[in-house]
């Protein structure tokens, strides 16, 4: 099977590279912007894609012919995206139209990552029949990303998930458990929100939800997050408890102190059992992740 990843030096398309470039079975192409930014070389073939061009994506799909392609590019800096709206739809929706049509000529199968933030937070955890609300630009980016895909005729499937999480190399961006390990360990006061409610995602797990959609020619929207649903503060207090941190320094706020630019939803988490059911999809606990970051960052 001839896999083409977008995104790969992000944390997600790296963890993709690494798991596909040593399957056999997998003739792996890894797209992104610019030079490849993972050491490791071998097992796969690497093109310098801009992803926003459309041209450029139609004449790489065509070329290659991937059965399947993995969209893990895409702009999530929530307030950024409310910001410049015009580069947040280019990324986010227009790539996808993009690729949604270099699929249909080839027949390839399209995997694309969504997100909890289509979602008003009013009522979760979600289902995936639940019916979205976005608040946030970038939250109607995504739910305009999915309204593609189901009007296209290529096959896709649309993966779900919340606040991915990870240890990468030569990454553009942090993510919460990184940045709170770091922020811990200096003991200095922290202000985390503890009136937002997720469901952090490890990015091996999203990796593995890719992997067996890919696998099984999964169609349709499955959620794909981590298990365990809990406050923004929570998250930090088991970091810190993990690691023999002091929660002493740690300080509850409220979303509405901070005056962000973009809406947040309050509580998303994800129903997962459509997921474990169809996919085999079965992601590590919080404290089971935090475990896997610890032998990463060892290595």
């Amino acid at each position: 099977m001839k896999v083409l990843i977008t995104g790969s030096n992000g944390l997600l398309g790296q963890k993709l590279l690494h798991k596909l470039r040593v399957d056999d079975a997998i003739i792996l192409i890894a797209t992104s912007k610019g030079e490849n930014r993972v050491s490791e070389k071998n097992g796969y073939t690497y093109f310098d894609l801009d992803i926003t061009n459309k041209d450029a994506v139609a004449q790489l799909i065509a070329s290659e012919k991937p059965q399947v392609i993995i969209n893990t590019a895409a702009m999530t800096n929530v307030d950024l995206c409310e910001e410049k709206k015009e580069a947040c739809d280019t990324l986010n929706v227009d790539v996808v139209q993009y690729l949604a049509d270099a699929c249909e000529k080839i027949d390839s199968h399209l995997i694309h990552i969504s997100t909890d933030f289509i979602f008003d937070g009013q009522d979760g955890p979600y289902t995936e029949e639940d019916e979205p609300n976005p608040l946030s630009y970038y939250g109607l980016s995504k739910l305009k990303s999915e309204n593609i895909l189901k009007q296209s005729n290529c096959n896709w499937t649309i993966l779900r998930t919340i606040i991915v999480f990870g240890v990468g190399e030569n990454l553009s961006k942090s993510n919460i458990v990184l940045w709170a390990k770091g922020a811990l360990a200096k003991c200095e006061p922290l202000n985390i929100i503890d009136d937002q409610f997720r469901a952090p995602t490890l990015a091996e797990d999203l990796a593995d939800a890719c992997i067996l959609a890919a696998r099984k020619k999964a169609y349709g929207i499955f959620n794909t997050s981590g298990k365990d649903i809990m406050s923004i503060y929570e998250i930090v207090e088991r970091i810190a408890k993990h690691y023999g941190n002091t929660t002493e320094n740690l300080n509850k706020i409220s979303t509405a102190t901070l005056n962000q630019t973009a809406g947040r939803p309050p509580k998303t988490g994800f129903i997962l059992d459509k997921a474990r059911k169809i996919l085999g999809y079965n992601p590590h606990s919080f404290e089971e992740c935090l475990t896997i970051i610890d032998k990463q960052l060892e290595n």
